[in-house]
């Protein structure tokens, strides 16, 4: 038998499909934005959004989405954003990973038309012939449609030898999801964080478009409630600060009696001290839009942040002001003051960060927004944006926004 090519080799080869999912299915298409799409013949058989090295991927094996139909691979494209929607991937995993895949694959699917799933694609209420002389077969065959990950779930866990087979690898539909347990707690908030506001980005604007595609009035509620809970910005802005954190590891010697002797200063010996510190820029917009209460509120924020960072600020408008650097630490903040007043731009930023990327561990800009997209960035970097403004453009895969509130005044 001649083995064939696949005919969707990489990302590049990939992107009518995305193209028309901007036009059929801007809801899904804006969320897909922020996953980073890799193809791999070796890491999945088939595909899968899976978090790893604190970030969003969507693994796809060629050999797999090439045997699929136009229709399948929107179908495939969905599936996989309803599970970063509904947290599937992050904080509703389930044990035994085998049974709550099957659990949250028949929660999403009940909304996708069957025509649109790839083979293996389980539907509560229809099972093929060959699964449904399984245990497992026999209860997705009497499932009602449109119930939770977790309901399925504990029906499933009802029965042992649905359960045997569900462990076996029988019935696990046609993709898998892995890493959210290989991080630590710092790289899960952050990665809630930016999965939470890349879907509650992508419901702004369906709603303010009127266009959310192929997703029902039921769906949209559940996903409406889903992001109904607001990320708090601080809880961003501190998953950031922790997430740039680096181990750090010294030695010491000390006199000890012993036998290893320092030909100069008698017996020592090694004793390893471990902590945590980091060193962030913050690059403060000097435009008149950001004002003096906005960077109060920001300073305030960054302030109980200091106990394990440094941060070193720097002015900024066309260029880096480099004679604005103030380094503080250990709670002791700088007032907000200003040295510089011209346009915005944060290209001057980032060849400033990139520059020195061997002294900082990522940075921050606060600002309103309202500047050009800059080049990729070497280190992390958050847009810590001022109440009341946007990013004008679509940040990179690599890079978090945060945008500040004002704390309501209640008497």
């Amino acid at each position: 038998m001649l083995m064939t090519e696949p005919r969707i080799k990489n990302k590049s080869e990939l992107s009518p499909h995305l193209l028309r999912m901007m036009f059929d299915e801007p809801f899904f298409a804006s969320i897909l934005r922020g996953v980073n799409i890799e193809f791999s013949e070796t890491q999945v058989p088939t595909a899968g959004v899976m978090v790893k090295d604190a970030d969003v991927h969507m693994l796809v094996n060629p050999g797999f989405i090439s045997d699929l139909t136009d229709a399948q691979i929107k179908g495939l494209l969905k599936h996989e954003c309803f599970h970063l929607a509904f947290e599937h991937c992050t904080s509703r995993m389930l044990t035994p990973h085998q049974v709550a895949n099957i659990a949250a694959d028949l929660a999403i699917n009940s909304d996708i038309p069957k025509k649109e799933l790839p083979e293996g694609g389980m539907v509560p209420g229809e099972v093929d012939d060959e699964l449904l002389t399984t245990p497992l077969g026999k209860l997705i065959a009497k499932f009602p449609k449109h119930k939770s990950q977790e309901w399925y779930f504990a029906e499933i866990m009802k029965d042992p030898e649905a359960v045997k087979q569900a462990e076996g690898g029988e019935g696990q539909g046609f993709d898998e999801h892995g890493g959210w347990g290989e991080m630590t707690d710092e790289e899960k908030e952050l990665v809630k964080g930016k999965i939470a506001q890349a879907v509650a980005e992508a419901v702004k604007e369906a709603d303010r478009s009127g266009k959310w595609g192929s997703v029902g009035g039921e769906m949209r509620g559940k996903i409406r409630e889903m992001v109904s809970k607001e990320v708090d910005w601080r809880s961003i802005l501190k998953q950031f600060v922790g997430f740039s954190r680096r181990g750090t590891r010294s030695t010491t010697w000390n006199r000890v009696n012993t036998t290893m002797i320092h030909p100069e200063h008698g017996p020592l010996a090694t004793a390893s001290q471990r902590g945590y510190t980091s060193s962030i820029a913050v690059y403060i917009d000097q435009s008149g839009s950001v004002g003096n209460s906005a960077l109060a509120l920001a300073f305030a924020e960054l302030r109980t942040l200091a106990r394990h960072t440094e941060f070193v600020t720097y002015h900024f408008d066309t260029k880096v002001d480099l004679k604005s650097e103030t380094v503080w630490k250990k709670s002791k903040t700088p007032k907000a003051h200003r040295t510089r007043c011209g346009g915005t731009c944060f290209e001057c930023v980032t060849e400033h960060a990139n520059k020195n990327k061997g002294r900082f561990d990522g940075y921050i800009l606060i600002s309103d927004g309202e500047a050009a997209k800059p080049k990729p960035s070497k280190l992390k970097r958050l847009y810590l944006l001022v109440p009341g403004s946007k990013l004008l453009f679509e940040p990179d895969n690599n890079d978090s926004v945060c945008k500040m509130k004002q704390p309501k005044v209640t008497s």
